[in-house]
């Protein structure tokens, strides 16, 4: 089978919607089909590179921090990728690289396969005034682009459910997103970890928070900052990641004193990634506003509790007194953080079933799923062009 991926961001870039197309295209990849890639190049400049079309782009950090929108006329690439004729196009994305795959799976009367990776509502503050007028757009933008589709994944049964309410009445499948979880195995911690623990200052017996994301409004970052005490001396939050709230999260650290506590390790590369896991005892986010999130999922595969704002997404993946806490309140937080750092068969035990219950989010189970629905639109199409 032949198929392209379609995205406005992939690597170097760091995020969740790159990290689910990179397990995807490595599960389809092993199963042994041809997968390719159109995204946005990070320069003017289009080229072709190891399976991967690069279309020349424009930065729009006005619009959202990070992310860039096509800057140039893409006729000659999108020929080039009818030739080679796509048996499925899934976009991941619903901007820049959207209208290209509506083309090009028409054009190869390929079946057009969409996951919605983002909640838009939750990101009014970047494009609304109002956080009312903010969720009427989200919803009639994300009701737009989907009825063009032929089909839908969401990540969650909280975003199906959210797609539904937005009047979405195509055909709608949760799919979680996978990961690679050898790769995140505490098996492969190594002397290095103790290496890197070093260089980034945190004291050999402290007990660890890891966060790993973007430092963003929506992440809520400053609900983990606020939760940290000086009362508990031998605690350290390693932040990891960078984003636009970075600047006015480190304030908040000096203002509090917290310079020694808490630390910003700063954007990572995907390979770094386990290692800045496996110094943690624990994996805490404040954040409400993921359509899965695949930190969370990485986080059970290293064998770390997790401890977080309790999330819909979040229902099939963290559970109470098994792999962690969803807590709702900042006195829950509390009382999860000291359970876990003082009683220690406590957290061996929820690290044992951390790794457990993240076994079913492995990427090739991904990719089987996605195939079967892949395989049911290119026989439907057949049938109906018969």
């Amino acid at each position: 089978m032949r198929i392209l991926l379609t995205t406005d961001a992939f690597t170097p870039t760091t995020n969740g919607v790159v990290t689910s197309i990179v397990n995807l295209r490595q599960g389809l990849t092993q199963a042994g089909h041809e997968v390719r890639i159109l995204t946005l190049a990070h320069a003017h400049t289009s080229y072709y590179q190891d399976g991967v079309w690069y279309l020349g782009s424009l930065s729009s950090d006005r619009l959202y921090p990070g992310t860039r929108i096509r800057g140039t006329f893409a006729k000659k690439i999108v020929r080039e990728i009818i030739r080679w004729s796509p048996d499925v196009v899934h976009s991941q994305c619903e901007f820049s690289t959207f209208s290209l795959a509506k083309r090009i799976a028409y054009a190869s009367g390929a079946p057009l396969v969409h996951t919605y990776h983002t909640l838009y509502e939750d990101y009014t503050d970047y494009f609304s005034p109002s956080e009312r007028l903010g969720h009427i757009m989200a919803q009639r933008f994300s009701k737009r682009i989907l009825s063009k589709v032929d089909y839908v994944i969401a990540p969650t049964a909280k975003t199906k459910r959210l797609l539904r309410s937005y009047g979405v009445d195509g055909p709608i499948d949760v799919v979680p997103s996978g990961i690679d979880l050898a790769r995140f195995s505490p098996a492969n911690k190594d002397k290095e970890s103790e290496t890197l623990r070093a260089s980034l200052g945190i004291p050999k017996d402290n007990f660890v928070l890891v966060y790993v994301g973007r430092l963003a409004v929506e992440k809520r970052i400053e609900e983990l900052i606020a939760n940290f005490s000086l009362e508990k001396p031998n605690r350290t939050l390693l932040l990891v990641g960078d984003g636009p709230q970075r600047q006015t999260l480190e304030q908040m650290v000096a203002a509090r004193g917290l310079q020694k506590h808490v630390i910003f390790a700063g954007m990572q590369k995907q390979a770094d990634i386990p290692a800045y896991y496996h110094l943690g005892n624990v994996f805490c986010s404040a954040s409400t506003s993921e359509a899965q999130g695949l930190t969370y999922i990485e986080a059970l595969a290293s064998g770390l509790p997790v401890l977080c704002r309790a999330d819909d997404c979040l229902t099939e993946v963290v559970r109470d007194g098994e792999n962690g806490w969803q807590y709702r309140t900042n006195e829950e937080f509390q009382h999860y953080l000291d359970l876990l750092s003082n009683d220690e068969p406590l957290r061996l035990r929820l690290s044992e079933q951390a790794i457990r219950t993240s076994r079913p989010f492995d990427s090739q189970t991904f990719a089987a799923s996605l195939l079967s629905i892949y395989e049911k639109l290119i026989k439907q199409s057949r049938v109906c062009s018969a």
